[in-house]
């Protein structure tokens, strides 16, 4: 069974209700008959005219969140106006368990709200991203499965944020992949003091931080990527180390190596795909705008599936 297979599976088990801001959006509108054909889970398309239903109740209730901000009870209104607000505010209130846009809007028209509102989850300070890698290379990571942060949202995260990225990227692979051992490689172009740069300095940094969030974690670093993922390598660059010669959660130091490594591993390495959000209260998570009706449907699944574990913690 392949990755999203088994997200699938899992998504059946326990139907979340799923809103979909873009709800007069043709290919939203497939992926959602899909959804409920699959059994998937409940989406709600949302429409301007949807978006009356509890305007007022909604409307109230933003302006309570935010007026401490400077939000007035008319500006509160005119956004919920908006599906995407609407959808945000659904969401925070318990008449969705989780989100999905972007198949028109941009990350940040989601991500916005979304942080104003549903804001982290408690013990996170940022919202990041990861990428399921699944490779053809069984060897490798989790059975081929291996979980890449950040790779879309922190361009340049400070230590303290690399560590909570990496405590986050950890829970998405046991939430979403399944893995009952998450092994947290904190990635560098040295390895266990082998370069001495402020850059490398961060890492380790990061490291620390990382493992007095999560001492249940195993997490190690710094360690460059041959020495994460190849035991011979890791025997010989890091003796000793839990991690080391079989990672299956790799964490970058910054946002170019991240793009740059997810792309490299899906076009030259031939690995399916899937990224979602991390750190959020509540799962919301954002679409490419070129994204295709199966696409939608995956990103639902995934949603489902974090919003169940949300729900059980």
């Amino acid at each position: 069974m392949s990755l999203i297979e088994s997200i699938r599976e899992k998504a059946r088990a326990r139907r979340m209700r799923i809103v979909l801001p873009e709800g007069d959006e043709p290919r939203t509108v497939e992926a959602a008959a899909t959804v409920v054909r699959e059994g998937l889970a409940e989406p709600i398309l949302l429409t301007p005219e949807r978006c009356r239903e509890k305007a007022s109740e909604y409307a109230a209730a933003l302006y309570e969140l935010r007026k401490a901000k400077g939000l007035t009870p008319e500006g509160a209104a005119k956004l919920v106006a908006d599906p995407m607000y609407y959808g945000i505010m659904m969401v925070k209130l318990g008449d969705a368990d989780g989100l999905v846009s972007g198949a028109v809007h941009s990350t940040g028209d989601m991500l916005r709200p979304a942080l104003q509102v549903i804001k982290t989850r408690p013990g996170t300070k940022l919202v990041s991203s990861s990428f399921l890698m699944e490779c053809p290379n069984k060897e490798i990571g989790e059975n081929g499965l291996l979980v890449y942060a950040d790779c879309v949202v922190n361009p340049c995260p400070t230590a303290e944020e690399l560590a909570h990225i990496a405590v986050s990227a950890a829970e998405t692979a046991r939430t979403l992949c399944g893995v009952a051992e998450p092994r947290v490689a904190m990635l560098s172009f040295s390895t266990k003091g082998s370069a001495s740069h402020e850059l490398v300095a961060k890492v380790q940094e990061a490291t620390a931080t990382a493992k007095a969030l999560a001492p249940e974690l195993l997490i190690d670093g710094e360690l460059q990527l041959d020495a994460a993922l190849v035991p011979s390598v890791a025997a010989a660059k890091a003796p000793g180390s839990p991690v080391a010669g079989r990672a299956n959660v790799l964490i970058f130091p910054d946002l170019q190596a991240g793009n740059i490594g997810y792309k490299i591993t899906q076009r030259l390495g031939g690995a399916d795909c899937f990224a979602v959000l991390q750190g959020l209260a509540k799962p919301c998570n954002d679409l490419s705008r070129g994204c295709s009706a199966e696409d939608i449907v995956n990103t639902i699944a995934m949603t489902a599936v974090q919003a169940q574990g949300a729900s059980a913690q």
